[in-house]
């Protein structure tokens, strides 16, 4: 029986892994319209998706950032993965503008103040173990280090994208909170990374005139 089933036409081990297999692309997004998740179809340049975008291309840049710490062995990549996956559920309630969503949207996309607490407590962690802080610090201090603070930059524009929803009452306000507690903490663990490492900050020098 299964032997005759796989000599079909029909019954082919690739078609039938095509079959199974959902399709990457939709087509849906071809005329410059995508969905939020409460159903409405708004254009690509909506302010909203600049917003899910930032907050992608942040969780990106952090994953960068956890590859290469991960390298070194640095313990707080499990933080950083962590971050990760609080950044789908901050793209979850940015996908859910709250002036069409229902009562059952918003109970499944709604955003706590707990997290923003939990990062609080890791930045105040680690930066009890730090230096005083005396000038202004470049983005450097090895691999990790760079691409922690090159994070905390996307983490900046990804709050200035949320902001105004917020403003607006289309997002909670624990989302903005939330971004803006992590650009802190992925500051502290740039230089965290970068004293662990024995690698130097380079700081900023006024250019003589």
């Amino acid at each position: 029986m299964a032997e005759r089933r796989w000599r079909s036409g029909a019954g082919s081990p690739d078609r039938a892994a095509a079959e199974r297999a959902p399709r990457i692309y939709t087509r849906t997004g071809d005329s410059g319209f995508s969905s939020t998740f409460t159903g409405e179809r708004r254009p690509k340049g909506d302010r909203i998706f600049e917003a899910l975008g930032a907050t992608d291309e942040l969780s990106s840049a952090i994953g960068l950032a956890g590859e290469f710490s991960s390298e070194k062995g640095h313990t707080f990549v499990d933080q950083l993965h962590k971050v990760q996956c609080m950044l789908q559920d901050v793209g979850s309630n940015l996908a859910t503008p709250l002036s069409s969503a229902r009562e059952a949207h918003r109970k499944r996309t709604s955003f706590s103040e707990k997290p923003v607490l939990e990062l609080e407590q890791w930045i105040d962690s680690y930066s009890e173990q730090l230096p005083p802080l005396r000038a202004f610090i470049l983005p450097s201090g090895g691999r990790s280090s760079a691409a922690l603070h090159f994070s905390r930059a996307v983490c900046r524009r990804a709050e200035r994208c949320v902001v105004p929803l917020v403003q607006a009452g289309e997002a909670d306000p624990n989302v903005a909170k939330y971004l803006n507690r992590l650009s802190d903490y992925l500051f502290v663990l740039a230089r965290y990374a970068a004293m662990k490492e024995g690698k130097e900050e380079k700081i900023y020098i006024k250019p003589e005139p």
